[in-house]
Order: structure tokens, then sequence, then C-alpha cells
């Protein structure tokens, strides 16, 4: 069952989405949810079907105090590395918070200090405080939905199935059709490390 980490505090966790393909943004939320919230089938969003992740998302939505969700797009990934993107999108998620948090809880190892607001960093606390849970899903599907719309305009990567991530499919494209405006030029596409024109 998971648990508030902080019963007695407002507490936000913030999780991201996509940190580890080769296209497309990397996409961060933030949510607040009722200090007595409880919901049976929330749970870290990689352990959930796209099916039961389309169905919370709407109810995290209602049900939670605030949320915020942000895209972090290619561009800056390669400018500032992933990592600052990350924490970057978890922060701007958490400025579109209308409930100013009290705590924040990050999924992971990393973060920067925000607005002077205490944080824990939790390894894999998608699976064990709900905030963190409600995050990741909002963020995945989210991006899930953002791989979807774009790969109407390149269908040849198959976004709407892989969603960007490094698949033997997804390369196999990059090496036939190249790279596009959606793929991050500063990760290794490929194994062999192709030289790409930019």
């Amino acid at each position: 069952m998971l648990q508030p980490f902080l019963k007695d505090l407002i507490e936000a966790g913030t999780d991201e989405a996509g940190r580890g393909c080769l296209a497309g943004p990397v996409t961060a939320a933030a949510v607040i949810l009722p200090a007595d919230y409880r919901n049976t089938l929330l749970n870290d969003s990689k352990q959930l079907s796209e099916k039961k992740r389309t169905l919370l998302r709407p109810i995290i939505e209602k049900e939670c105090v605030c949320y915020g969700v942000v895209h972090i797009f290619p561009e800056e990934i390669d400018t500032i590395n992933i990592l600052n993107a990350s924490i970057l999108g978890m922060h701007q998620s958490l400025d579109q918070l209308r409930t100013t948090p009290e705590h924040i809880i990050v999924d992971g190892n990393k973060f920067k200090p925000y607005n002077s607001i205490p944080y824990e960093c939790v390894i894999k606390g998608d699976g064990k405080f709900m905030s963190i849970a409600a995050a990741s899903v909002l963020a995945k599907t989210y991006r899930d939905e953002y791989m979807e719309r774009i790969h109407e305009e390149y269908p040849m990567y198959n976004w709407k199935q892989n969603k960007g991530y490094p698949t033997q499919e997804h390369r196999d494209a990059i090496r036939k059709h190249g790279i596009t405006k959606y793929h991050r030029k500063s990760f290794k596409l490929l194994p062999e490390q192709l030289t790409f024109d930019f």
C-alpha cells in the first residue's frame, strides 16, 4: 500500500518520464494529494498497463489538490544535459502548483533545491509514495500522448509504439532515415555512433 511521506505537511511528489529516450521531450509532473488520499489502483506508472494509466489520469487530476505537467524539449536537453533537463522540468511543474508545498519528495537520487522548500530524494519512490506515483502516471501519460501526436508527422520511427525509446526498430529507422528535429543530438543514437550531418 503506497503511503504519504509526511502526513502533517502539505507534500508535493514529483517525477519524470522519458529520460532514457532518443527522441521527444523529458516530461515532468508534480502532484499534491489530499492528506488522507487513498487509491488502491495507483502505483508506479511502469508497473501499470497503459489502460490503467489512462484510467487513472483523470481520477488523479480530479481528486488531487493541484498538479503541474511540463515538457522539456530536445534542444534544451542537448544544451543543459538530461539530468539538468529532468530537474528543470520538475521545478517548472512545481511552479504550476496552485498550493505551495511545505515538503517535496522526488523520485530518484538527484535534485536541486527549490525555493528553499525542504525536499527528500527517494530511490524507486514511485513505488513507495502516493504523490510520486501520481506524478509518475501524469508524466508518463502526457508524454505518451505527445509522442503519439508527433508519430503522425514521422510514422517511420513508430513513436506511437516505442514512444522514442531506443528499440531496435527505432535505431534501424534512424539508420535508414536519419534524424528529425525531435531527436536528441547529444545522445548516442546508434551503438556504432555514426556521424550525422547536423
